[in-house]
């Protein structure tokens, strides 16, 4: 019931915008349900909620403010109280033919919407055509759960499509422009990628796969750019960005994530793959463009130099002595 009333006032907000062309305020709306019924429950009042059907009826008859639902509301108590017998001789068939043609008013009125999604996308009018016809053949509250359903597997499967990584290369001008990721990382260098995504359980087979292979990536750094993973990513983004790192570590290579935001940071910390990454390895993200980004190159370069003057570098013999 409860999901009922706050999927109607969540529809009626963008349906009814308000009269002054204000934003609606849907929190408001939630929060002013919540101390009704709160209140409401202290009198064993029925459970309250917006209702879209009443606001296009309100509408229609010319209503502008708010204090048509004051009035809607006292002028309904006193027909209940002083005409109950009378309104209980008034047909089913003229309210259901009400609702029908506030239905149809509705619909009408986001006709262009419909149009505009039946040309954009066959997943989202998969959707709505699904949505459209369980609330006529099921109870509103399993249309409702459908509907939500149906819009979380739809934002899942776009938002694992749309999960990619991409290489930034840096020309002679110091531009970044994007690339497709190596098959390979380059021994002896620095190869920075970003990371899109929202780290889904869903999209990190597809980000994994996207990953050059760290085989014989001796001395290479590999900077991946976080800026967009949620400031509390799943356990399986931890552990990909982990197994990752200590294959690259295995190769004689180095992971550095940069542009990592504070409470991510924290996570990475409290998982331990910041002590794993080892001193710089996860560089916070900065208030200036780019500023995490070439604080990791630079910290990346000077991994590969200091490992060079150690003599562990390419083409440097195991047993030779530092020069």
């Amino acid at each position: 019931m409860a999901l009922v009333a706050l999927a109607q006032a969540a529809g009626i907000s963008p349906s009814m915008p308000n009269p002054d062309g204000s934003r609606s305020d849907v929190n408001g709306d939630f929060r002013s349900q919540g101390y009704a019924n709160l209140l409401g429950g202290l009198f064993q009042a029925l459970p309250s909620g917006g209702s879209m059907s009443r606001t296009g009826v309100a509408v229609s008859a010319g209503a502008r403010t708010r204090w048509a639902g004051v009035i809607s509301g006292v002028s309904l108590a006193l027909v209940v109280l002083l005409c109950g017998s009378l309104a209980e001789r008034i047909p089913m068939p003229v309210i259901g033919g009400l609702i029908l043609v506030v239905g149809g008013e509705l619909i009408w009125g986001k006709r262009h919407d419909i149009r505009l999604v039946l040309r954009t996308s066959r997943m989202s009018s998969a959707a709505m055509v699904l949505t459209f016809l369980a609330t006529t053949q099921l109870p509103l509250q399993r249309a409702i759960v459908l509907g939500a359903v149906l819009s979380l597997l739809l934002y899942c499967a776009q938002a694992a499509r749309q999960a990619k990584v991409l290489a930034l290369d840096r020309d002679d001008d110091g531009a970044w422009r994007t690339a497709d990721p190596p098959e390979r990382l380059p021994p002896g260098e620095v190869t920075v990628l970003d990371y899109a995504g929202v780290s889904f359980f869903a999209e990190l087979p597809r980000i994994e796969a996207q990953l050059p292979d760290p085989s014989g990536a001796r001395d290479a750094v590999l900077v991946l750019v976080v800026r967009t993973v949620p400031d509390v990513p799943s356990s399986a983004v931890i552990k990909l960005l982990d197994r990752y790192a200590r294959t690259l570590s295995d190769a004689g290579g180095r992971l550095v994530l940069a542009g990592a935001q504070p409470p991510l940071v924290r996570a990475l910390e409290a998982s331990g793959l910041s002590e794993r990454l080892g001193e710089g390895g996860v560089v916070p993200a900065r208030p200036e463009l780019f500023g995490a980004l070439h604080t990791a190159v630079a910290e990346g370069h000077a991994w590969i130099a200091a490992r060079r003057h150690a003599g562990t570098g390419p083409g440097t013999a195991p047993d030779s002595e530092p020069t």
